[in-house]
């Protein structure tokens, strides 16, 4: 029987909006955490990588990190 892997919609574009925005995964943690959220880097790394799950809550506090709606952190072939 093969393991499923994890599957994370949110985890490219949490990559692309902090390139984007010119900030390391480091800076986005820090970033994070001036915000409230106690994030690390690793943790960012493992959301990006696809690795880890991104829960609803966390949707919304990278929404509000990056000042986008949450919708805006899936890819566009799943909005609307």
């Amino acid at each position: 029987m093969t393991k499923p892997t994890a599957k994370n919609l949110l985890g490219p574009e949490v990559a692309r909006l902090r390139t984007e925005r010119g900030l390391s995964q480091a800076a986005l943690a820090a970033t994070a955490q001036r915000a409230g959220w106690d994030i690390s880097r690793e943790t960012l790394a493992k959301i990006e990588s696809g690795v880890r799950c991104v829960t609803d809550i966390e949707a919304v506090k990278l929404a509000k990190v990056f000042k986008v709606r949450v919708v805006d952190l899936f890819p566009s072939k799943y909005r609307d």
